[in-house]
C-alpha cells in the first residue's frame, strides 16, 4: 500500500509540473530543445529519472548550447549516486559556457550573462508560487528573461517588482532596458532619466541611457552619456575600450584596446578592435600580424587582412547584427579609398543592427563626423 501510494504521489506530481511548464507564466521559448529540457526537468522532480534522463540527452542533442540540460543531468545522475558521469556532465558544460561570448563589459552585468538559464527562470516561478510579496524574485526573473532576449517578459516581472519597490532605481535601469529592447525608447529614457536623477553617478543608467540617446539620433547626447560614463568607470580596460569605440573615439579606444588584448587573448573580437582603431588613426597593420579565425568574426579579421572581400565577409553573416558589425568593418576598411562606399556601409549599420551594438555607435558618430545626420536632430 505504501509502495501504491508513493507512485500515484510521484504521478500527481508529474501532471502538476506538466501542467505547470505548459502555462503561459512557465513560457521561455518556441525550441523543442528547450520543451524537452523542461519535459525533463518537470519529470526529474517528479520521481521519474531515467525518462528525465533521456529527455537531458535529447534536449542537448538538438541544442549542443543548452547547458541547463548538461547541468541538470548532472545533478540527476549525482542523486543516482552515478558521480563519474555526473562530473563528465558538469564539465561539459563548463566547457560549453566557456565558448560563449559574454556581452560587451560596459553593459549592465545581465548582458554579460553566459549560457542559458532556464533552469533559474523554472526554479523563479517555483520560488513565486510561495513568495509573491517580495521584489526579489520578480527581479531575478526578470533579469534572466532579459539575458535571453524577452523583453516583453522581462518588462512584466520589473513591473511587478516596482509596486514592492516604487522608486528603485535599479529596477527602473532595468526597466528601461527591457523597454529599449522593445523599441520604447522614449518611455526608456523617462526610466533612466529617473533613476539617474536618483543616482547620478550609475554607469549602467548612464550607459543604458545613452544607447537609447543613440537609438533616436541625439548622438550628442549620447556621447555626453558615454563620456560621463567613461570618467566614472572604473573597472577593466575592456569596458573602457567598448564605451571609446561606441564614440569612435580610435586614440582613446587603442591603448585599453591593447591592456584588454593582454588580459583576454582568447577573444577575437579584441585583435578585430584593435585593427579598427589602428586603421583609422592610420596605423599600417601587416597581413601576417592578423590572426585566423575559424567562428565569426573570423570573416572580418580576413577583410583587414586581405584574405576576404566585403562580399564574402557579407555572405557569413547570418543575423542582422552580424550584418551590422560585417558593414561597419567594410567601412573601415574603404574609407581610406573610398568615403562615399564607406558612409554608405555605415548607414547601413543603422538599418540592420540594434542600437546597443557597439558598431552601431561608432557608426553613428563616423557619420555625424562627415556630414551632419538629420538622425542627429530627432
Amino acid at each position: 500500500m505504501g509502495r501504491l501510494l508513493g507512485w500515484l504521489r510521484a504521478s500527481w506530481l508529474a501532471c502538476k509540473y506538466m501542467k505547470n511548464w505548459r502555462a503561459p507564466t512557465h513560457y521561455v521559448s518556441d525550441s523543442p530543445s528547450v520543451s524537452l529540457f523542461i519535459r525533463g526537468h518537470a519529470l526529474a522532480r517528479s520521481g521519474f529519472r531515467p525518462l528525465a534522463a533521456e529527455l537531458f540527452r535529447e534536449a542537448y542533442a538538438s541544442d549542443p548550447t543548452l547547458t541547463d540540460a548538461l547541468e541538470d543531468h548532472g545533478a540527476l545522475l549525482d542523486v543516482m549516486g552515478q558521480t563519474e558521469g555526473a562530473a563528465a556532465k558538469y564539465d561539459a558544460a563548463r566547457r560549453v559556457r566557456m565558448t560563449s561570448r559574454a556581452g560587451p563589459p560596459d553593459r549592465h552585468f545581465v548582458f554579460r550573462h553566459r549560457g542559458s538559464v532556464i533552469s533559474e527562470i523554472l526554479a523563479y516561478d517555483a520560488a513565486l508560487f510561495s513568495i509573491r510579496k517580495n521584489a526579489l524574485p520578480y527581479i531575478a526573473r526578470g533579469n534572466a528573461y532579459l539575458s535571453i532576449g524577452r523583453p516583453q517578459r522581462a518588462l512584466a516581472d520589473y513591473e511587478k517588482a516596482l509596486k514592492f519597490k516604487r522608486k528603485s532605481p535599479e529596477i527602473m535601469v532595468l526597466k528601461g532596458e527591457a523597454l529599449s529592447m522593445l523599441g520604447r525608447y522614449q518611455e526608456a529614457l523617462r526610466q533612466f532619466n529617473a533613476a539617474l536623477a536618483a543616482q547620478p553617478a550609475d554607469v549602467d543608467a548612464l550607459g543604458g541611457r545613452a544607447i537609447v540617446r543613440a537609438a533616436i539620433g541625439a548622438v550628442e547626447d549620447a556621447n555626453a552619456d558615454w563620456r560621463r560614463q567613461l570618467q566614472i568607470q572604473k573597472g577593466p580596460a575592456a569596458a573602457r575600450a567598448c564605451i571609446a569605440l561606441r564614440m569612435a573615439d580610435y586614440s582613446l579606444a587603442l591603448p585599453a584596446l591593447e591592456q584588454a588584448l593582454s588580459l583576454e587573448t582568447s577573444d577575437p573580437y579584441w585583435p578585430l578592435y584593435r585593427l579598427t582603431a589602428r586603421r583609422r588613426l592610420g596605423i599600417p597593420v601587416a597581413a601576417n600580424e592578423v590572426p585566423v579565425v575559424r567562428d565569426w568574426p573570423g570573416p572580418l579579421l580576413d577583410l583587414h587582412a586581405g584574405r576576404a572581400t566585403e562580399d564574402e565577409a557579407l555572405r557569413q553573416a547570418n543575423t542582422d547584427n552580424r550584418r551590422a558589425e560585417a558593414l561597419f568593418q567594410a567601412g573601415i576598411v574603404a574609407f581610406s579609398s573610398d568615403r562615399a562606399h564607406a558612409e554608405q556601409c555605415w548607414r547601413q549599420v543603422l538599418d540592420h543592427g540594434a542600437p546597443s551594438l557597439i558598431e552601431y555607435g561608432a557608426a553613428l558618430n563616423e557619420l555625424a563626423r562627415l556630414a551632419p545626420s538629420p538622425r542627429q536632430n530627432r
